[in-house]
């Protein structure tokens, strides 16, 4: 398979490192300016309570507690699409584990799907696994 590289402000990088950079400034660094940076104007959101385009990006900042923090996991790329296992804490009481799909198109965020469901800690599940990725993402490092 040939990896997809884009070139953002004369910088080479994947699908995938796009995604990662881009997550990382809007949500860790709350940059509003990411928004233009690596989402596509015309965005499409499949997220049921969001609206598509910038402004329902900018709508989420509002909504944001200060203790918000999203944690990535493994990332998965295929061609135009990226798939993030991340978990997110202060988007409720309960930290969740959330599956990102995103679809890239000219190096940009074009459309967007999650799943969403609260984390049950290892020593509750029947498995006794946690339900995270980490111990993947960090592997790769």
């Amino acid at each position: 398979m040939i990896k997809s590289v884009r070139y953002i402000n004369h910088i080479s990088m994947t699908n995938k490192e796009i995604v990662l950079k881009a997550m990382k400034e809007f949500f860790g660094e709350r940059d509003i300016n990411a928004i233009e940076r690596y989402w596509h104007e015309s965005y499409i959101q499949h997220n049921p309570s969001m609206i598509n385009g910038h402004q329902g990006l900018k709508d989420i900042l509002e909504f944001i507690e200060p203790g918000f923090k999203w944690e990535p996991g493994m990332f998965i790329e295929s061609n135009n699409l990226v798939i993030a296992h991340s978990q997110v804490h202060g988007w409720g009481r309960s930290p969740l584990i959330v599956v990102d799909i995103f679809r890239l198109e000219n190096g940009k965020i074009a459309e967007h799907w999650d799943v969403v469901q609260l984390e049950v800690t290892a020593e509750k599940t029947a498995s006794g696994n946690p339900m995270t990725s980490f111990n993947i993402i960090n592997s790769e490092r």
